[in-house]
């Protein structure tokens, strides 16, 4: 009887019972509320195959989506002080970049710098990490423009940056502000090497990333539906005291506004980034590419 209890009975129910599925097997679209399967999501580029709702992309993802082959090499982002101010609201800042290292890696920051062959020509490409305390611009993103710049001066080769951010990193106070005008500077140094900077423009992109290096492009691009602005919808119009109009922000509104040169869904970003590259250094164009992984 023991037998049966201890060994036969356990296996049984194990057998028989029902196993559930891991949380993060199953999205839901925040736009048509569809379940999506995330082996499907990541397949299509983290775009809703009922409603083409474009989601939020990792930096690793949106890499080996752009470069040939998806072949890049990642250049770690220049060491700086943390929390230089000893800063502390609700939690001391220290706190915040544990957690947020934590989630992402011991060494993620809120941009990816990496380098590769777009088109079969050395290109350079930052992407900013929204995950990482909501791409927020701190000394270390500052930096990191300013190394992606030099990068891109010592390559000869374009500049690309995927923008998404909340803005300046308040915990960095008046040093995260002062990378305002020195990724203007990084940017500044691209163009006079006459060298492209393009910059894509991904939901969301507001505040002082705005206010600075996304906006500087020589090349403007926006995916569908992205938030772009600087002050939040509900400041401004609390300001104003008017109701915004429907679409206030997003890609579209931009776009017919003259804010963004050009929407480009995300399955055709990366043959637009080659024919731009190639059209603002005036090569000669292929009918033929690598592809991306």
């Amino acid at each position: 009887m023991n037998w049966l209890t201890n060994f036969v009975r356990p296996k049984l129910r194990a057998l028989v019972a029902r196993k559930e599925a891991p949380e993060n097997l199953w999205l839901k679209c925040p736009s048509c509320e569809q379940m999506l399967f995330h082996r499907d999501l990541e397949a299509n580029q983290q775009v809703c195959n009922h409603c083409d709702h474009h989601l939020r992309m990792r930096p690793a993802a949106r890499l080996a989506a752009v470069f040939d082959d998806g072949k890049h090499d990642i250049h770690p982002l220049p060491k700086t002080v943390l929390d230089p101010l000893k800063f502390r609201d609700r939690k001391r800042y220290t706190d915040r970049l544990k957690e947020a290292h934590a989630e992402n890696g011991a060494n993620a920051e809120a941009l990816v710098v990496a380098s590769g062959k777009l088109g079969g020509h050395d290109t350079v490409v930052g992407v900013c990490d929204f995950s990482f305390m909501g791409g927020s611009m701190g000394v270390a993103v500052g930096q990191g423009l300013l190394m992606a710049a030099n990068l891109a001066v010592e390559a000869k080769a374009p500049l690309i940056v995927f923008s998404a951010s909340g803005g300046a990193r308040m915990q960095e106070a008046i040093l995260s502000l002062m990378q305002m005008p020195r990724t203007t500077i990084a940017v500044q140094r691209v163009k006079e090497a006459g060298l492209p900077y393009i910059v894509v423009l991904t939901d969301p992109t507001t505040g002082g990333v705005t206010a600075s290096f996304a906006m500087l492009g020589d090349i403007h691009i926006a995916e569908p539906g992205a938030l772009i602005g600087f002050s939040g919808q509900r400041v401004i119009q609390d300001t104003i005291r008017e109701t915004l109009p429907p679409g206030f922000q997003r890609a579209e509104y931009q776009f017919d506004h003259g804010m963004v040169d050009m929407i480009v869904h995300r399955h055709k970003m990366r043959e637009t980034l080659i024919r731009m590259t190639d059209l603002l250094l005036k090569r000669p164009q292929t009918s033929s590419t690598p592809a991306a992984a």
